[in-house]
């Protein structure tokens, strides 16, 4: 397969990698707005790869020329809606990272326009492709753990990002809490009715100088009365922290309670965990990164369906947007405030 390539930063030069392994790519066809970024991965990944082909185009246009069988998106955020625009005009399936767009707007616009059209799209929520989080939600359809009655998700970060970043990301919830939102989504198959959300500043000064918090906690009921505890931190020096627990009549389930767990028992006698820890989110999801690739080129090839939609990413989205008002007006905001469109559907 030929498959494009958008970004070649962090992210961006990691899924390069990543699909350079995976056999069924042939060919990778890469772009970057930074042409001697972009001119040093190729080279690397052409030294890297002998037997793959690596082509540079200097522009979207000249890339979509090429005609890859998929496209990755992994650019800025305020590129993406772009690009998915534009691969949907030229009928080339896209994987894009999260989010698909900035902004509550353009991310109805966008859910409706792929609601409308045959080509697919793959949204990067990685971790609905996660080992723990799969076997999770195969718990609760199962009826495992009986009815569920509270979840536990948390996402703590080692250090915060740099000012640049913080200044763009739209705030903790819709850059970071956003994916516990879309793992809860995914685990439970039950949609989020009201959150009550808050945040605090106790670190970096340019997050509260950006209107922004370094740690925030949610509380979600869902529309079957269960109770999820969200938490997240931009300050968790024990290392990168990612848990679900998910708490029944019959039994509990627990995502990311391995011995890289960031946290040590203060009880006397127990080794647990005995390390060691991961320090980065792409350490921690590798192998949910490597399957979300391989699975978009199964999307790419028509042989299945999108793991997650657009449609997904739009009620992910609603529900950090909600967090985000709660937080300012420090009152429960039901999803009901939150525009939405009425014809899209979610995935399966």
């Amino acid at each position: 397969m030929r498959i494009g390539l958008a970004g070649l930063g962090r992210i961006g030069a990691f899924h390069a990698e990543t699909l350079l392994a995976l056999p069924e790519v042939e060919e990778l066809v890469v772009t970057d707005a930074r042409p001697e970024v972009a001119a040093a991965v190729v080279q690397r990944l052409q030294e890297a790869y002998p037997t793959k082909g690596v082509h540079l185009a200097p522009s979207a246009e000249e890339l979509l020329a090429q005609q890859p069988e998929g496209v990755v998106v992994a650019t800025s955020t305020g590129e993406h809606g772009g690009w998915v625009r534009r691969c949907l005009a030229a009928g080339v399936p896209v994987f894009c990272e999260k989010p698909v767009a900035a902004d509550l707007a353009e991310t109805i616009e966008l859910a409706a326009l792929a609601a409308g059209s045959e080509v697919p799209v793959h949204v990067g929520f990685q971790r609905r492709l996660d080992a723990g989080y799969r076997r999770a939600r195969e718990s609760v359809a199962s009826g495992e753990l009986g009815f569920v009655h509270t979840i536990r998700a948390n996402t703590h970060d080692q250090d915060a990002p740099p000012a640049a970043f913080i200044a763009t990301s739209g705030g903790i919830f819709r850059d970071c809490s956003v994916h516990d939102v879309d793992a809860v989504r995914f685990v439970t198959g039950s949609e989020v009715a009201r959150v009550y959300a808050t945040g605090a500043n106790k670190g970096e000064p340019y997050i509260r100088e950006a209107g922004d918090v370094d740690t925030g906690a949610a509380l979600l009921t869902l529309e079957d009365d269960t109770l999820v505890l969200m938490s997240t931190t931009r300050h968790n020096g024990a290392g990168h922290d990612v848990r679900m627990e998910v708490m029944g009549e019959r039994g509990t389930i627990a995502v990311g309670l391995d011995h890289s767990l960031a946290a040590r028992s203060a009880e006397p006698d127990v080794a647990f965990p005995h390390g060691p820890q991961k320090w980065s989110f792409m350490e921690r999801f590798q192998p949910a990164y490597e399957a979300e690739l391989a699975a978009f080129l199964e999307v790419a090839a028509g042989t299945r369906p999108s793991p997650c939609t657009v449609a997904d990413a739009l009620e992910a989205f609603r529900v950090a947007e909600a967090c985000e008002i709660s937080r300012h007006e420090g009152r429960p905001v039901g999803l009901a405030e939150i525009p939405t469109t009425t014809s899209v559907r979610t995935s399966a």
